[in-house]
């Protein structure tokens, strides 16, 4: 009869109780490998690409949220999935979100402090420094296009990553409750 008392079961209190090590680690992760997928995903048919890299958008908010969340490695895996998943030649992503990852690494540590805005000017150069460098890695492998189709690219990725930050923070909390 123990957990039961004449009124029904009694409810566990969730304070001093803490969530599974899967939950904890495995929340961003899976974040922002569904972030990879979802322009994968969608049924969108257009000439030219259009959506922002939410793959490397879901990475920065939870860096950014973070900062000891994830070794200075996880750029590789998280970025060759994306690679996978978006189509671009394998290892560009690998190779520029380490970059990313190690260059807000290195502005953490010169940092005394950041606030959102920061964030915000952190962010966006990180996705011109990506869409660029896929854009560099592109032509290198005989690719015509035109340069000027990044900029819906990177007003998409500006625009968005305020809402992206709002959606890590909602699955932060639900990935720290007990």
């Amino acid at each position: 009869m123990s957990g039961e008392s004449l009124n029904g079961p009694v409810p566990v209190p969730r304070l001093g109780r803490t969530p599974s090590r899967l939950r904890i680690h495995g929340t961003p992760v899976l974040c922002v490998m569904l972030g990879s997928m979802i322009p994968a995903l969608l049924p969108l048919i257009s000439q030219s690409p259009t959506l922002p890299p939410l793959g490397l958008l879901f990475l920065l908010s939870w860096r950014l949220l973070h900062r000891e969340i994830w070794p200075l490695w996880i750029g590789a895996p998280l970025g060759a999935f994306d690679d996978l998943m978006s189509g671009n030649p394998l290892g560009t992503a690998i190779f520029l979100w380490s970059v990313i990852i190690i260059a807000i690494e290195f502005a953490d540590e010169r940092l005394f402090w950041r606030d959102y805005w920061h964030d915000w000017l952190i962010a966006v150069p990180a996705c011109l420094t990506f869409l660029g460098g896929s854009f560099l890695i592109a032509r290198m492998g005989g690719s015509a296009v035109p340069a000027f189709l990044l900029l819906p690219q990177l007003l998409w990725s500006a625009l968005f990553y305020p809402l992206i930050v709002r959606i890590t923070a909602g699955m932060d909390r639900w990935r720290m409750m007990a």
